[in-house]
């Protein structure tokens, strides 16, 4: 059990985390025909834009109720009002999500008050779902607004309904890539059980081309599917952010659930395909059984490369306690761990301390580390200390291809152990050139890690 302690900086100097409405906004990307909005200033929602449009290199439905310095002081119904009814003209979604900046927290708007004087003002919306969420920026982060919006959407448009006994919901964590959303359908419709995935950003954001063009979000969950989530027999949540809004259902539509803590590693994944197992009454296909004795191969020729190696890692809580837990169980040991903002994850990190930080902590305690692992932001600390730099997470804006990332499932897990290892013996081949040979044991590895270190 790790121990969670706070930096005692003034003010952070590379951040680690991303804000509330930003996480709010990528759960809002996942919904069908849907409009994102955030209730602040325009600078608010364009840093947010930016960064979706580079992770992704789409383009990105977000729309402002653009406050300035009068409507910040003296209220900002009225362009609530005007943002609501300009989207519903022009580009007519089914749902929008309103999410709060810190601006409009600050100010202590009622938003719940204002959508239903808009709803009664403006009976033209009454075929548009709105959802609000409280998402201050000042407070939490990228994983807790995330959390909010989809309990929050749960609890607005999820009805009860008779159940449907091979219909099971997904709820998967912002920390999944629509890659590994698509390897988690395929896996559950391998048992011949239907899925809801709420949300599902596999369909809106895995960067596709398509002849059709709308001005809201094109491809995830529909609002129908999202209403027949109260119909499902079980909910499985990946990740602990998504707890809140697996009880959300079981107290509404009275769906049991079972909360994955990560699906990256063998035993969580064997657990999964246990659980699928008895809720369709099949036995475990053929095909995951042999990805499972090909991650058990993988495990076996890459530990040679990760056994003893020191890590440095910084991440959101979700993401941070599945890729640890696997380099812990593939020999490495986790030196520093850097994250955004409390959760119940950190209990289960196999480390002896949790910093709740940024990548300049993280820095100051990496020098002697042989791998870092965090988002984009930390290519420059990586520079700085000589070291090889994994990245994971969000933002990643100067590599391609993050919408196809899979790291959960055996299939998945496989490539991302492989995907350290090769760190590490690019690491030992920078540092000894020409002719050198792979080492024959994790222990040597290590050392010969350690050695470049040394020469550098």
């Amino acid at each position: 059990m790790a121990i969670v302690v706070e930096s005692e900086k003034a003010c952070t100097v590379n951040p680690l985390k991303m804000s509330q409405p930003l996480g709010a906004t990528y759960a809002a990307m996942g919904l069908d025909a849907c409009m994102p909005v955030m209730h602040g200033s325009q600078g608010c929602t364009s840093f947010a834009l930016v960064l979706l449009v580079r992770h992704f290199k789409e383009a990105i439905p977000l729309q402002t109720t653009a406050m300035n310095e009068v409507t910040t002081i003296l209220g900002g119904y009225e362009n609530v009002e005007a943002a609501l009814l300009n989207i519903r003209k022009r580009a007519s979604p089914r749902i929008i999500v309103l999410c709060t900046t810190g601006l409009t927290e600050t100010n202590g708007e009622d938003m719940e008050g204002h959508l239903a004087t808009v709803r009664k003002r403006k009976p033209e919306l009454n075929d548009t779902e709105l959802v609000v969420v409280s998402t201050p920026d000042y407070l939490g982060a990228f994983e807790d607004g995330y959390r909010r919006t989809v309990t929050a959407i749960v609890k607005k448009l999820v009805t009860p309904l008779r159940t449907v006994r091979e219909q099971i919901n997904l709820l998967p964590g912002s920390h999944l890539s629509p890659g590994d959303i698509e390897e988690l359908r395929e896996i559950v419709c391998a048992f011949g059980l239907q899925p809801v995935v709420l949300p599902d950003i596999s369909g809106s954001l895995d960067g596709h081309l398509d002849a059709v063009w709308r001005g809201t979000t094109l491809g995830g969950t529909t609002l129908d599917q999202i209403r027949a989530a109260g119909a499902s027999a079980f909910t499985i949540g990946v990740g602990e952010q998504t707890r809140d809004a697996a009880q959300m259902l079981e107290a509404m539509a009275g769906v049991p659930f079972e909360i994955f803590e990560r699906l990256t590693g063998l035993e969580p994944n064997d657990r999964l395909v246990d659980r699928l197992a008895q809720l369709s009454g099949r036995a475990v296909p053929a095909k995951y059984r042999r990805q499972r004795s090909q991650l058990l191969d993988a495990m076996l020729d890459s530990h040679f490369y990760t056994g003893g190696v020191q890590v440095a890692l910084g991440a959101e809580p979700d993401l941070l306690l599945a890729v640890g837990s696997l380099l812990q169980e593939m020999g490495a040991e986790l030196s520093v761990c850097v994250s955004t903002t409390a959760s119940a994850s950190h209990a289960l990190l196999p480390a002896r301390e949790v910093m709740l930080g940024d990548l300049e902590d993280m820095e100051r305690g990496a020098s002697h580390c042989d791998l870092l692992i965090t988002h984009s932001h930390g290519r420059q600390m990586a520079t700085r200390l000589g070291k090889p730099l994994m990245r994971i997470g969000f933002p990643v804006f100067d590599r391609l291809g993050n919408a196809h990332r899979c790291q959960i499932g055996y299939r998945g897990t496989l490539n991302l152990i492989f995907e350290i290892a090769n760190l590490m013996i690019g690491k030992i081949a920078h540092h000894h050139p020409g002719n050198w040979v792979l080492p024959q044991s994790s222990l040597d590895c290590a050392t010969a890690a350690r050695q470049g270190n040394r020469r550098t």
